[in-house]
């Protein structure tokens, strides 16, 4: 097994390790970061369906937390 196969098993199971959460925020960082991973997969394989596919998904999830994170500050 080389390192990209390694990234790519480590972003699988963040990615699945993601949906295992029943906390949304926890959730969506696991998932930001699995997806940053896959990114990085897709790089070293130069896939780079998979790497926009993730980049996308992992940019929602930011803007996500971010509104999660605001409202969150205008509760309080």
């Amino acid at each position: 097994m080389n390192y990209v196969e390694v990234v790519g098993y480590i972003a699988m199971v963040l990615l699945a390790v993601s949906f295992l959460f029943k906390d949304i925020k926890k959730l969506r960082v696991f998932n930001t970061v699995g997806c940053l991973s896959f990114v990085a997969y897709g790089l070293l394989l130069g896939a780079y369906p998979i790497v926009i596919v993730n980049a996308f998904i992992a940019t929602v999830n930011v803007i996500q937390l971010a509104q999660m994170r605001k409202s969150e500050a205008e509760v309080s």
